[in-house]
């Protein structure tokens, strides 16, 4: 512990799975991407195939608004833990921290970002943390794009027959521009977290 709030990492210090080792430039690689939220947490699976990403699932998880706020949190944890054994990921990219005027708010999404990182993590996924301006710059071009424009580029990009839900949509973006650092195209690294 001494050690982690020195800022070293021991990997062997750790309860939690090992990252796989398989996030080398692999065209093959399956990425999960996450768009994180309390009510309504986005997802989407592709694998990095060539010359196109192919979409293997994606959906929103989905949580009424008279549901206490442990029980969401309960949701999106299994919720991921069930998509990683499904379609065994190598590597997560999750959207970045937000700047949020209400501090409720900004808790609240923290807590849903906590329980989806804890489910990645206890499943020994890597995970790389992208802002949502990298995102759109990296999929649409221009960092401050509205959500309609990425949700179109994404169903370009993915070949999808229909436009994908917002959160969805949000999550496949994450996935592509990860996707696209790991050589596919140019996006500036992400931060490994």
């Amino acid at each position: 512990m001494k050690n982690r709030v020195a800022g070293k990492r021991s990997r062997s210090a750790t309860a939690l799975p090992k990252p796989t080792q398989r996030t080398v430039l692999n065209s093959e690689q399956v990425i999960l991407g996450i768009d994180p939220s309390l009510r309504g947490t986005g997802f989407g699976v592709i694998r990095n195939t060539r010359p196109h990403p192919q979409t293997l699932e994606h959906g929103t998880i989905s949580c009424s608004a008279t549901w206490e706020r442990s029980r969401c949190l309960m949701k999106i944890s299994q919720t991921i833990r069930d998509l990683i054994r499904r379609h065994k990921p190598t590597v997560c990219a999750i959207e970045g921290l937000f700047f949020a005027q209400n501090l409720q708010t900004a808790l609240i999404m923290g807590e849903a970002r906590g329980a989806a990182m804890a489910a990645i993590a206890g499943e020994g996924l890597e995970i790389y943390e992208i802002a949502p301006r990298k995102v759109k710059q990296a999929i649409v071009g221009y960092g401050a794009a509205q959500k309609i424009a990425v949700a179109k580029m994404v169903q370009r990009m993915l070949q999808l027959p229909e436009l994908p839900a917002p959160d969805a949509a949000d999550a496949l973006a994450l996935a592509l521009a990860h996707a696209q650092d790991q050589g596919r195209f140019t996006l500036s690294l992400p931060k490994r977290i």
